[in-house]
């Protein structure tokens, strides 16, 4: 029997990592995001879908988070949402999954793969069962249309292509 799972935002985050200067790695968040799942008993058939508001970035500085709100990078205006839809979830291991669905960024749809680590099924204080996973992966920005970059002093790329994905979310069962 399949069960309806909803985000629970209070206990969720969606994270992004990306190479600045190729020497650290910057890190942001969307603060707004939301999501549901069908799924069987143990998860082991699951079709996803995940919204994140493109606004809700945050990076920690202001100036670069409405940089990046700009056609320059996500055209937050024009393209408000990142979108996620899953079309294969399959059991890699005691407790891994590789997801597949079509992500939609600044128009862009193009299928992606991602690892969904199940972190396990609990009730919390009121009753309501909850589950966990972190899911984690690796996108090409260039190929979602994110292809503004400037030029260091000595001649290197101040951001790298590659953004890693990090999403800790919590999903409260529906009755």
């Amino acid at each position: 029997m399949a069960t309806t799972w909803v985000v629970d935002p209070v206990h969720s985050d969606v994270q992004f990592k990306i190479k600045h200067l190729v020497i650290s790695t910057v890190t942001g968040a969307f603060n707004q995001f939301e999501g549901q799942a069908t799924a069987t008993d143990g998860f082991e058939d699951v079709t996803a879908d995940f919204k994140i508001d493109v606004k809700s970035i945050d990076t920690k500085n202001a100036d670069r988070d409405n940089h990046l709100r700009t056609g320059d990078f996500f055209d937050a205006d024009s393209h408000p949402e990142i979108s996620f839809r899953s079309t294969s979830w399959k059991k890699v291991g005691d407790d891994e999954f590789e997801v597949t669905g079509d992500l939609t960024m600044k128009g862009i749809t193009k299928p992606v793969t991602f690892k969904a680590e199940f972190g396990g099924i609990e009730k919390d204080a009121y009753g309501n069962t909850k589950a966990g996973f972190e899911v984690t992966g690796k996108i090409n920005r260039k190929e979602f249309g994110l292809t503004y970059n400037a030029v260091t002093e000595t001649g290197g790329l101040a951001l790298g292509e590659d953004i890693k994905l990090v999403s800790n979310i919590q999903l409260a069962k529906q009755a």
